[in-house]
């Protein structure tokens, strides 16, 4: 893509350089190099809108979307922006790419507060996905019916949904975060075992992606489930490691997405003492996974 992109700039060619762009930014999202995110995104959009080309301009609205919900916690800009793609894709006529659209309003919406309408908008998304034979639009929607029924504490449903998506075999990224979900399902039932070893699978696949956010959200599954077992410190210091990797990320944990860090740490805390706890948080920053995972509770 690189050499690709440099030969459209060499040629002046706007859209090929735009359209570079573009394609460089969802490789970049994918591998959570949100630097390169946000700089590619932004020049393509520009250039897309220059050009007049909705389309194009349409085709950088999910990883800037993702940027501003999932890394700055800058819910209105997100919102706008995949309210203005829908607008977009329905002008245009663009049926999956209408479902993606609601699909991101529909993640955003339990964000703000509101279960209903995020469920309302993903079940939008998915039937119309089905109509349009969308597959990964009938996942994406999946799994926004599927995080939203966790928030509103629906645990068997969230647990089928989940294990539908699993058995569709999606790209490493997603199954990290499918195998995460279904580790707090397990967690917040109070099942240690199973919620270990969801995370740990997890954990693994973040690893051989490479994304930051994905292994620290692994790592804080990890800690909730040290937390049922009663290794109070190896959870704090679990909580730290992850924090740490979102913090080299450039991607600290928007509060609304704090809910299930908070309640692991809360259990941590409370077994250990403020000042034990903290202790241990700011040790696991310094140790790698693996060094958090072996040391004694």
């Amino acid at each position: 893509m690189t050499q690709a992109l440099s030969a459209f700039r060499e040629i002046g060619d706007r859209w090929g350089t735009a359209a570079a762009l573009s394609t460089a930014t969802c490789h970049a999202m994918v591998r959570g190099e949100l630097q390169l995110v946000e700089q590619y995104g932004e020049q393509s959009s520009r250039l897309f809108r220059e050009l007049g080309d909705r389309w194009g301009r349409s085709q950088t609205i999910r990883p800037l979307a993702y940027l501003a919900e999932s890394v700055t916690g800058d819910y209105e800009r997100a919102a706008r922006l995949h309210e203005d793609g829908l607008r977009t894709a329905e002008e245009l006529r663009l049926g999956p790419e209408v479902a993606d659209r609601l699909s991101g309003l529909g993640r955003i919406a339990p964000l703000r507060g509101d279960l209903v309408r995020a469920r309302e908008l993903h079940e939008r998304a998915q039937r119309l996905a089905d109509q349009q034979n969308y597959r990964t639009g009938q996942q994406y929607a999946e799994l926004g019916l599927a995080l939203t029924a966790r928030r509103a504490g629906e645990l068997d449903r969230a647990e089928d949904l989940l294990n539908r998506l699993l058995a569709w075999h999606q790209l490493a990224q997603g199954t990290s975060l499918v195998m995460a979900e279904l580790g707090f399902v397990a967690e917040q039932r109070g099942d240690a075992e199973t919620a270990l070893a969801r995370h740990l699978d997890g954990l693994t696949i973040a690893r051989a992606v490479g994304d930051l956010r994905s292994i620290a959200l692994a790592l804080d599954g990890l800690a909730g489930a040290q937390t049922l077992k009663g290794r109070h410190g190896q959870a704090a210091r679990l909580l730290g490691r992850a924090d740490a990797a979102r913090r080299s990320a450039g991607a600290p944990l928007p509060a609304a997405e704090r809910g299930d860090v908070d309640r692991i740490t809360v259990r941590a805390r409370s077994a250990l003492g403020e000042d034990a706890f903290a202790t241990e948080f700011d040790r696991g920053a310094a140790l790698d996974p693996d060094e958090c995972l072996s040391m004694k509770p």
